[in-house]
């Protein structure tokens, strides 16, 4: 078979890499299947190896033992329920019930795997996110040594909740129930240079004020962290704890807390694309009594916010180095950790309908979220094996989504199992060069975001229901270029 110069090069690499003498079904580098799959679909190839480094089996079952509270193994092993839910949250399968039926190494019962997925305690979903996370950081960073860094010197941490949507009524005590239920929440801490998820901290009771669950995102607070959150987060508690932590933060301020003391007049700084940037010097106090001063960064906008608001006021401990009007466009990449919501929804199946129980719901967004990394992982593989300019060329993940979608399946029933055992013993640094020879494969263009423009508004108006029932026929009006 006539190998491209990129397969030959894989092919060199893993021989380089592993000094073994590889006989039969091993010879993963020069199988024909294999080469056909990393020249034609790349994507999904890069997908299974990382699914494999992130979710590997032995770590799993040993992170359960040392995080279940009152779960044990009897029959089923977690990395088993995690493979099942893994391929749900990719959208390899419709349900998890297909999952199960479609697994064939599920030596229990359907409902007992229910119950184990209705059990898995939330401090097991946050260890499986950040521990996958740490798994996987060092083969990004061993992609590229010097990282984008926005903020020179800062390590990026954007806070936000999110709550799961109201899920179907299956559980018998919500049946005669009219309204939404709600299965839970998250606070998720996201970092937009690396464009991963880096903790979370799930919560079953999703009516839970947000701020009330940073107490151990505080503990995780360490110097050169640059916490950026919305004002639901402005409180004193959280701002001074950053503060004792050696943590920078750039937080929106609230209304009424933490209702800082004035140090100053505002003075204009400058302008910016949205406004006009105002700075003044504001203090507050710490639960010991403390002072902490503080810059208040003001931006008066030039047109109102959705809410109808013309001011935004930023609090923040950064020194006066960092420039005003650079701060405030920088909290303006808080939006990536929505965008990385809406994605985590519309790209894999974060949050599942059927799946009513908290914990089962919590899980399941746990492992979208995983799967949202390892897409992540793959988009930074193309992005320097391309040398993108990310600023005009970005990868998308839905589409990496959808060519996983659809070739993933037919590689596993064409590939051996026994044909991946080679990518097992590569290390952080081998592993990440294979990834990126494979990635020289990727078609970065087909595989491109398609930005849309801003939407514009249509000033809503009234009807009669009579007007809003009628109906016209498309071709008629396209014919006569009007509805009449």
């Amino acid at each position: 078979m006539h190998e491209s110069s990129q397969l030959r090069t894989v092919a060199r690499v893993l021989g380089k890499l592993l000094p073994l003498k590889l006989t039969g079904e091993t010879r993963l580098a020069l199988d024909a299947v294999v080469e056909r799959f990393i020249e034609q679909s790349p994507v999904t190839v890069m997908a299974h190896l990382t699914l494999g480094r992130a979710l590997e089996a032995e770590w799993i079952d040993e992170l359960f033992e040392q995080h279940s509270e009152r779960q044990y193994t009897r029959s089923l092993l977690f990395s088993t329920t995690v493979d099942v839910m893994s391929t749900v949250a990719v959208g390899l399968q419709p349900s998890v019930h297909a999952a199960a039926k479609a697994a064939k190494d599920l030596s229990v019962s359907i409902t007992a795997l229910y119950d184990k997925i209705n059990r898995t305690e939330p401090g097991l979903v946050r260890a499986l996110v950040a521990g996958s996370a740490e798994r996987l950081l060092p083969v990004l960073t061993a992609m590229q040594p010097e990282p984008l860094c926005s903020v020179p010197g800062y390590r990026l941490r954007i806070v936000d909740g999110n709550h799961l949507a109201a899920s179907e009524k299956r559980l018998k005590p919500l049946r005669g129930f009219a309204g939404a239920a709600l299965p839970g929440q998250f606070l998720v801490v996201f970092d937009p240079d690396l464009g991963m998820v880096l903790d979370l901290i799930p919560c079953e009771d999703g009516h839970t004020q947000e701020r009330a669950l940073m107490g151990p995102l505080l503990e995780t607070a360490r110097p050169g962290d640059l916490w950026i959150a919305d004002r639901n987060f402005s409180t004193r508690t959280n701002l001074s704890g950053w503060h004792q932590r050696g943590s920078a933060f750039l937080v929106r301020e609230h209304a009424s807390n933490p209702n800082p003391n004035e140090l100053g007049k505002p003075r204009k700084v400058g302008r910016i694309e949205t406004g006009i940037v105002y700075e003044q010097s504001v203090s507050i106090e710490d639960d010991e009594g403390s002072t902490i001063l503080l810059r208040r960064v003001e931006l008066r906008l030039k047109k109102p916010t959705e809410d109808g608001e013309m001011v935004i006021r930023l609090l923040t401990n950064l020194p006066a180095s960092h420039i005003a009007t650079d701060l405030a466009c920088l909290y303006r990449r808080r939006w990536r950790i929505e965008s990385m919501f809406q994605r985590l929804e519309s790209v894999l199946q974060s949050e599942i309908p059927a799946l009513g129980h908290p914990r089962a719901a919590l899980l399941a967004f746990g492992i979208a979220t995983l799967a949202y990394n390892v897409l992540a992982l793959i988009s930074h593989a193309i992005t320097v094996r391309h040398k993108l300019d990310t600023d005009k060329l970005e990868v998308s993940s839905y589409y990496l989504a959808i060519n996983i979608k659809a070739h993933y399946a037919g590689m596993m029933i064409a590939i051996a199992q026994s044909a991946w055992d080679t990518y097992e013993q590569l290390s952080i640094r081998q592993f990440a060069k294979t990834l990126l020879c494979i990635a020289a494969n990727a078609d970065p263009h087909r595989l491109r975001k398609h930005p849309r423009g801003p939407k514009v508004r249509q000033k809503k108006t009234f009807v009669s229901s009579r007007e809003a029932q009628r109906h016209v026929a498309t071709s008629r009006v396209l014919k006569e270029g009007k509805i009449k």
